[in-house]
């Protein structure tokens, strides 16, 4: 069904280039859409009788009335005001135009529907082709998906400037699987890298930033080389939009192909976690050392365990910032200028997040 915003925005335009006043109505009767200030009294019956009759146009009350089929079911009235042949051209060129709206918007939901039951797994192999075969969309394309999340439930400035920025590109397709995440199922060409996909990624976040003044999080999965893999890649994406919110919170853009580490952390069950963590630091986290310490071993971490640029960075003398480590390493038994109780260390810090990231997610 087309949107009262969209008949609207129709008839206007046709009557700012014919002069001639429409009136969109439904099968009741009532007014969706309109170019002059009426409420149509009197009409009622008029309409319904046409609505019954099986004539698909007719002159009566001072306009002509034409009917708007989708798929041999009735849908709209329109009225043309007036009752000359030029108004009746005008009349007929507005039920045409809008019937053309309604075939390209049900298209459009059909692809759309299949899109998302594509994503989500819910076709069988030979539904997928049958239904691809049928819409059109070509099957050996290769293809990768993005997940655009916002922060706004059901953000339609953002789905809209998404689309828009997206629009000429024919065998990419734009949807949304749930209330935060608009899915971009985008067309790889032959010589395209993950590199360029980066940059596209780039854009994206740049353009909802500037144009729509939304911040977004980007996330997508691998190349697939037929359509039947989408849902993979899809998948992939979830699990870098995850992984990311957990590890990389800094991030904007996180590709499934760099997610490092992070990655297997994600996988690993909680009572395992729980399990190493106790094993390690005997039931204690290794978070809840205070802001200082924190910053300490983080920084000594970025610059690869360097006890001299690591002192520099945080403006304290470098036996300033051998105390601090002694101090961690009576606490915990770790000494981080250690590489294998570091990578413990650095570990340990990943699983705790990991763990208390699936805390908060309701099941």
């Amino acid at each position: 069904m087309i949107s009262n915003q969209i008949l609207q925005d129709t008839i206007e335009g046709i009557h700012t280039i014919t002069k001639v006043n429409l009136v969109v109505v439904d099968l009741e009767g009532r007014i969706l859409a309109k170019t002059l200030d009426t409420s149509l009294d009197g009409f009622d019956s008029a309409i319904s009788a046409f609505v019954e009759s099986p004539a698909e146009s007719q002159s009566l009350l001072g306009y002509h009335f034409f009917k708007v089929n989708d798929d041999k079911q009735l849908e709209y009235i329109i009225l043309a005001r007036g009752d000359n042949d030029s108004t009746y051209m005008v009349g007929k060129m507005t039920s045409f135009q809008i019937q053309s709206l309604l075939v390209a918007y049900k298209e459009r939901f059909d692809k759309d529907n299949f899109i998302k039951n594509l994503l989500l797994d819910n076709l069988l192999l030979v539904d997928i082709y049958n239904r691809a075969k049928k819409l059109h969309i070509e099957t050996d394309v290769k293809r990768i998906v993005f997940i655009i999340e916002t922060k706004a439930d059901k953000d339609n400035n953002a789905l809209e400037t998404v689309r828009n920025l997206f629009a000429t590109k024919a065998k990419d397709f734009i949807t949304a699987v749930d209330e935060k995440n608009i899915i971009l199922v985008k067309e790889v060409k032959k010589n395209d890298t993950y590199e360029d996909l980066d940059k596209v990624a780039k854009v994206i976040v740049d353009m909802l930033s500037s144009e729509a003044m939304i911040s977004v999080r980007v996330s997508y999965g691998t190349i697939v080389n037929e359509i039947k893999e989408v849902s993979r890649s899809y998948k992939e994406a979830k699990m870098a939009l995850d992984v990311g919110k957990i590890f990389y919170g800094d991030k904007k853009i996180i590709a499934y192909n760099n997610l490092g580490i992070g990655r297997l952390i994600y996988q690993l069950p909680i009572p395992l976690c729980r399990m190493f963590i106790k094993e390690i630091f005997d039931g204690k986290s290794p978070d809840e050392f205070d802001e200082e310490t924190l910053t300490t071993i983080n920084k000594f971490f970025e610059n690869s365990l360097n006890v001299s640029e690591t002192s520099r960075q945080l403006y304290i003398h470098r036996n300033t910032l051998v105390y601090r480590l002694d101090k961690i390493e009576k606490t915990t038994g770790l000494d981080l200028r250690v590489f294998e109780d570091a990578i413990t260390f650095k570990i340990a810090l990943m699983v705790v997040k990991y763990m208390k990231y699936m805390e908060t997610i309701d099941y």
